[in-house]
């Protein structure tokens, strides 16, 4: 490996701690915060998508990451601190984390939510000791049409995800390779 190769990976790979630490300014968030975030997260989704609120009451269980960090300079990663509600009450405390290869530049902050739909994949995510999308399991992506409706040929999927209030400007978004993983408290 030449002396140029060898300084654009240690340049890439410090700016990439540096996009994920100055915007948080670390991690490790208390339950309090977390589930202040989960609330004003779930405030401002059904506000934004009138539909969303009846379908939050028909899921088995919302899992909510109010911020999740991603950046990217070539390689990247993101990662994220949330709450698993049932019936509305936090049983659970989780992290979000990927990383990803390929074209991407920047550093954006969005808000993940999935509603899980049915008991089984309810139960089959709370019994993994670490839970990744398209592994363990297939998340139907919705997108948020005109006028702020949900688009519905998804909606009958057993769990669903949203990706809200992105900011910053990312190539690359996706869910594929998230990992789930409780946090002990």
């Amino acid at each position: 490996m030449s002396k140029k190769t060898s300084f654009q990976s240690l340049l890439y790979i410090l700016v990439f701690i540096v996009g994920l630490i100055l915007p948080d300014f670390g991690f490790a968030k208390s339950a309090k915060e977390i589930d202040a975030g989960v609330d004003d997260s779930l405030e401002k989704f059904y506000q934004k998508i009138g539909e969303a609120e009846d379908l939050g009451k028909k899921a088995e269980g919302i899992l909510v990451f109010p911020s999740v960090i991603k950046a990217g300079f070539g390689i990247g990663g993101e990662y994220g601190e949330g709450a698993l509600r049932i019936k509305g009450k936090t049983v659970e405390y989780y992290s979000t984390a990927a990383a990803s290869f390929g074209f991407q530049l920047g550093v954006q902050s969005k808000t993940l939510i999935l509603m899980f739909m049915s008991k089984k994949a309810l139960k089959n995510f709370r019994d993994s000791e670490g839970w990744e999308v398209g592994v363990d399991a297939s998340v139907a992506l919705i997108a948020v049409g005109a006028g702020g409706s949900l688009d519905t040929t998804s909606l009958k999927k057993p769990i669903l995800g949203f990706v809200v209030d992105q900011k910053g400007l990312m190539y690359n978004l996706t869910l594929e390779g998230s990992k789930m993983t409780i946090l002990k408290r």
